[in-house]
């Protein structure tokens, strides 16, 4: 267990930016992680094709300037996922996504990860046991129509996945 006040991953505590979105990534998956050892479930692997997703997801909401799993086109998590090189040669692919968004000591991966965790349906996905590979974007600033006064924050998507063969 970490000293009072300290981290227990790397980069948990920053706010996002265009500089240290990476670092926030990772501390995001390791928090996960670190959630879903505590429940004896194998870490997720990092999973370039989930991250391009994620990356799109989160673009998508702050560009166009809405909130939901399901993009105004229609799209759904899987739809975007299945039209990447993931499921190839896979018999079944089950997916899940988590999204947030916060401003301020809100938007930390932290603070984020607890409220995940704190919501039913955010908690059932990163509790699922059968997923393997994800994939984590948070991008810089959050779609006006959930906080329209303007103040520094951050969107994150996160993309859970498991092939069945």
């Amino acid at each position: 267990m970490p000293a009072q006040g300290a981290e227990r991953c790397k980069g948990e505590a920053l706010r996002p930016t265009s500089s240290n979105a990476l670092a926030v990534e990772h501390a995001t998956l390791c928090l996960i992680d670190g959630i879903r050892a505590a429940h004896h479930l194998q870490a997720l692997r990092m999973n370039n094709q989930l991250v391009g997703v994620a990356i799109s997801q989160v673009e998508t909401m702050v560009a166009w300037d809405y909130f939901s799993d399901v993009r105004p086109s229609g799209q759904t998590p899987l739809s975007l996922i299945d039209v990447t090189g993931y499921p190839a040669k896979a018999a079944d692919v089950a997916v899940g996504q988590n999204i947030a968004w916060g401003t301020g000591n809100y938007s930390t991966p932290a603070h984020i990860v607890a409220e995940w965790m704190a919501s039913t349906p955010h908690r059932q996905i990163i509790l699922t046991g059968a997923y393997r590979d994800a994939g984590v974007a948070v991008k810089p600033g959050v779609p006006a129509v959930v906080h329209p006064e303007g103040h520094p924050g951050a969107t994150y998507a996160m993309e859970f996945a498991v092939r069945r063969y």
